[in-house]
């Protein structure tokens, strides 16, 4: 295999100067009014008089903030799975699939071959930026490991494929790039991945793996596997990679698992840098160190506004974007992309962390949602969950709290812990034993995510449930000071050392 680093840093000194010079409101600006020309012919570019738009006050005037479920119900759903020129011109010819919305157990966005070739560029944008942090680098003389969902796609009609985004991405890799790839394609094409971990394990042994990515939960648990092919190098990833030299991770909060991904990577040489990949597009990379944020994808097919979370329900929220944003204030994040989305609410909360380039971090939901380990469950999902779960024992709820608890040198596996008060009758050993079956159930029949992740015990452990004495979220709301007024139980605690305080108060009470 020929390195190719010498053309990758030919490119890096190229792109980089233009980053450099980059202006990031005027490139927005131009961005947008360029994919409203593209799309002026659509269904949707007519219905908005795209033809008419000359600005950005224009735009937002003329196109209102949509979710998921309006997109699907008003444009895409009557012709699907055949879009065309529906909101992007042309026929779209992929669904990427996620879960976790009111109207089902999945929905598929849009991408387009304009959107493929936004994410391909931007997966060249983290290449980049290693390559300026790490001038000597040799990352393409070696594999480029990623560590993603199967690549088998569904056609959903003649031409017409829906998938994991991943999958996608694999599908259009050129035939010259995949000497650099790996799984090979016969690998990456399996489902079940309990297997595909095992396979993926005994493969990679003896490769020349320079880059590894997936979600950090996924990637400790491919190399809990990796570690138990050869004990003797258990927890010294360099002993496997020796020529690593960049960790890509994203899709989850990575606070919890820094320290040990840091342990895992001790003595090696290999740098971490977090990503802002989502289903309807890449957003952000890391070009600095960690807290710093993630600088924004600005001339790739997609177009940014933020309103501010307060005023997301209300009849006219505040939508601004680069030119009108100020930092510190939570957003909720709104994209218009090549994809034919247009002021979509993706669901994301964010934080502008720095103007010149413009630096984002990621907040959390806009709405009540657990994700630590990449399982995308809604508050509603887990509310609907433990209700079904306390009426099937014959038992009633007064209140709970859940949360995640992460893997660690005993336990590899994260899990949920369910903290619960029940009412006036507490729940026998049997019962919240069947209590607990009960929700994790409930979950996989409702959640899609969390069933693959659950799957065969694989992913993520079986929920945990924690019984409190009655009167035990009241006065741990006390001892915060928050009893009574508006103040109410957290459902969902994502926050790693709240949840600890939670635990270790009502620990003191049993």
């Amino acid at each position: 295999m020929i390195d190719a680093t010498g053309l990758l840093r030919l490119y890096a000194r190229y792109r980089g100067a233009r980053l450099a010079a980059q202006d990031a409101v005027e490139t927005q600006r131009r961005l947008l009014l360029r994919l409203l020309r593209r799309a002026a012919s659509t269904r949707f570019g007519r219905d908005h008089d795209f033809r008419e738009i000359a600005s950005i006050e224009d735009f937002q005037a003329r196109v209102p903030l949509r979710r998921y479920e309006r997109m699907w119900r008003e444009y895409w759903q009557p012709t699907f799975p055949r879009l065309t020129d529906c909101t992007w011109p042309g026929t779209i010819p992929f669904f990427a699939l996620t879960s976790g919305t009111t109207t089902g157990a999945t929905k598929y966005i849009p991408c387009s071959h304009a959107m493929n070739r936004s994410n391909e560029w931007a997966a060249f944008d983290i290449l980049v930026h290693h390559l300026r942090n790490r001038p000597r680098s040799r990352v393409l003389g070696g594999k480029n490991f990623v560590l993603g969902g199967s690549t088998d796609l569904t056609e959903q009609s003649p031409g017409i494929f829906s998938g994991d985004l991943s999958g996608i991405a694999v599908s259009q890799v050129p035939w010259w790039a995949w000497p650099y790839c790996f799984p090979p394609r016969e690998l990456a094409l399996i489902a079940d991945w309990e297997q595909k971990i095992e396979r993926l394990a005994t493969a990679c042994l003896g490769q020349d793996i320079r880059t590894i990515t997936g979600t950090p939960s996924w990637l400790l648990i491919f190399f809990e596997r990796l570690f138990a092919l050869r004990r003797e190098w258990s927890g010294d990833l360099r002993r496997f990679f020796p020529n690593l030299e960049l960790l890509v991770h994203g899709g989850v909060n990575f606070a919890p698992y820094r320290q040990r991904f840091e342990e895992l990577l001790s003595g090696s040489h290999a740098e971490l840098r977090e990503v802002y990949p989502a289903t309807e597009g890449f957003f952000a990379i890391a070009d600095r160190g960690s807290g710093e944020g993630m600088r924004l994808i600005l001339d790739n097919g997609i177009f940014y506004e933020f309103v501010p979370v307060e005023e997301m329900e209300t009849a006219t929220p505040a939508r601004y974007w680069l030119g009108t944003v100020r930092p510190d204030i939570t957003y909720a994040l709104v994209v218009s992309s090549c994809a034919g989305l247009w002021a979509y609410v993706v669901g994301d909360t964010v934080r502008l962390v720095g103007a010149d380039p413009p630096r984002i971090l990621i907040a959390g939901r806009t709405s009540y949602f657990l994700s630590a380990f990449g399982e995308h469950l809604s508050g509603e999902e887990i509310e609907a969950a433990v209700a079904a779960a306390a009426q099937s024992v014959g038992c009633m709820i007064a209140d709970f709290s859940v949360g995640p608890i992460f893997p660690d040198a005993a336990r590899h596996l994260g899990r949920h812990l369910f903290v619960v008060e029940f009412g006036a009758r507490d729940p026998s050993e049997a019962q919240l034993q069947a209590f607990a079956l009960a929700l994790d159930a409930r979950l996989c029949h409702d959640n899609d995510d969390y069933r693959a992740h659950r799957s065969g015990g694989f992913g993520l452990d079986a929920p945990e449930v924690l019984r409190v004495p009655r009167g035990a979220f009241a006065a741990w709301m006390r001892s915060r000071g928050q009893l009574g007024g508006q103040h109410k139980v957290p459902r969902v605690v994502a926050d790693p050392a709240l949840f600890r305080e939670l635990r270790d108060f009502v620990g003191t009470l049993r």
